[in-house]
């Protein structure tokens, strides 16, 4: 028995990094699992690598169509939604003085707009005691150096979860927020950091950490596996940490 058997579930930016390995895990746990990312080659990859219980559908999450087309694919095929992972989203760097309108509008556009029309389209699809797990990070609790417009749409996500939870309390769905550390994924690399550059901001983030380390996509993976199923049924607008501690000292 799997903690999510017979489940229907959704993970959007599910091609590669963090939504890969938690789609990877909803299967294992016995769910079928739609995702989503913007290149078709990467997300037919993910898809084979998934081996089973999985249907990719290419769409970009800030576009109100690609949503429709994804929640009506859904609508067609399973006919329901009982967990939702809202997980794509960008990090650029844009220190204070050099912050553009592009890197402002691109960055809320997915990781705010894109957050909040993927989990409003869902709902008519979800039934009551359906999970939704929203992707936020230790930005929006910590400040960092030429992160501000990043954080800031991490808070609001953050936030998200607060106002959701109540609004959602007649449904029965519950809404819970899961912030990442460093963890190693291939979206390191839109930092727009040299090979040298990366290597020193990966050390100075492991310096400050407890546990010693970065987190690995896994890492995440198990906690929303946990939000997301009824080992958590009494977890409810709350954030959880998975960071070997660094935004708790």
């Amino acid at each position: 028995m799997g903690k999510l058997d017979n489940k229907v579930a959704l993970v959007t930016g599910g091609n590669s990094g963090i939504g890969l390995a938690t789609a990877k895990r909803f299967v294992a746990e016995g769910a079928h699992v739609f995702i989503t990312g913007r290149r078709q080659k990467e997300l037919d990859a993910a898809v084979k690598e998934i081996g089973g219980n999985v249907t990719g559908v290419q769409g970009d999450v800030s576009k109100l169509a690609d949503l429709d087309r994804l929640f009506d694919t859904i609508r067609k095929q399973k006919g329901r939604l009982d967990t939702i992972f809202v997980n794509a989203g960008i990090a650029q760097l844009a220190p204070l003085g050099s912050i553009s309108e592009e890197h402002y509008n691109q960055l809320f556009d997915i990781n705010v707009k894109g957050v909040v029309f993927t989990v409003q389209k869902a709902l008519p699809l979800m039934p009551p005691g359906s999970t939704i797990v929203l992707n936020a990070s230790i930005v929006a609790s910590k400040g960092f150096a030429a992160f501000s417009i990043y954080s800031a749409t991490k808070a609001a996500v953050r936030n998200f979860a607060r106002g959701w939870a109540v609004d959602l309390k007649e449904k029965r769905i519950r809404v819970n927020v899961v912030s990442p550390g460093v963890i190693m994924t291939p979206g390191l690399s839109t930092l727009g950091l040299t090979k040298e550059q990366e290597k020193g901001f990966i050390e100075g983030m492991v310096a400050v950490t407890p546990q010693g380390r970065t987190g690995v996509p896994d890492d995440i993976a198990k906690a929303v596996t946990f939000l997301a199923s009824d080992d958590s049924s009494y977890v409810n607008g709350a954030e959880l940490f998975v960071d070997g501690g660094m935004a708790q000292i």
